[in-house]
């Protein structure tokens, strides 16, 4: 089986005013519930586990009521840091969970299409992350905002999400995180610590992520509402 873990704990520090992001309105429906319905539409995914702050467990399970979000088995509190939240969510997960895919709940614009072809990616090479080639030039600045130098951009990526893993590298990877007791912003950094091979898949259409007010203009944008 194929199992997402929506990822929507964080503090949304630079939304400002104590606002959970996750919960706000963008056209006529929370930002969390987009992700939750594209997952929902994929044909790949077999079930979800929600992570939220502790205070929201109730209304995401109210949200995903009234959605109709029926592949969500469970809601779960998430921790202090991202990587704490995913662990909760992989705790819960049976052993014939082969693939999970985690997105972030802060991304509204996520397509069933690009979720199911970052698991087709981690069923063949055990990984598969959503990304988008970086076309801005860009400035390396050691300190102050004096430009140090200008790095390759025809080799780097701006890496987003769906990222989907097989779970045994989720698990390990995470496992060898607390172990060295490091801070990771995403799965891709723990399972390459692992030396795993993680490979990106395009992103065809813009998957902005909600981190501040303009965002959601934004997104209001891209998706129509």
């Amino acid at each position: 089986m194929n199992y997402g873990i929506i990822v929507a704990a964080g503090k949304s520090e630079r939304m400002g005013g104590g606002v959970d992001k996750a919960f706000l309105n963008l056209g006529t429906r929370p930002v969390l519930a987009y992700s939750l319905m594209a997952f929902e539409r994929c044909e790949e995914i077999d079930g979800i586990v929600l992570v939220v702050r502790s205070d929201r467990v109730l209304a995401a399970r109210a949200m995903v009521q009234t959605y109709g979000i029926s592949k969500c088995r469970d809601v779960v509190a998430g921790g202090a840091l991202r990587q704490l939240s995913v662990a909760n969510g992989l705790a819960l997960l049976s052993d014939d969970v082969k693939i999970v895919s985690v997105p972030d709940g802060a991304r509204p614009c996520v397509t069933p299409e690009l979720i199911a072809e970052t698991i087709r990616s981690a069923k063949r090479h055990g990984s598969g992350v959503a990304a988008a080639k970086i076309t801005d030039t860009v400035k390396y600045v050691e300190n102050g905002v004096t430009v140090t130098k200008t790095v390759d951009r025809s080799k780097l990526w701006a890496v987003q999400t769906p990222q989907s893993f097989k779970r045994e590298w989720l698990t390990e990877a995470f496992a060898l995180v607390r172990k060295r007791r490091l801070t990771v912003t995403d799965e891709a950094s723990a399972v390459e610590l692992l030396g795993k091979e993680v490979r990106l898949v395009p992103a065809p259409m813009p998957n902005v992520k909600i981190t501040a007010p303009g965002d959601l203009e934004l997104a209001a944008s891209l998706l129509k509402v």
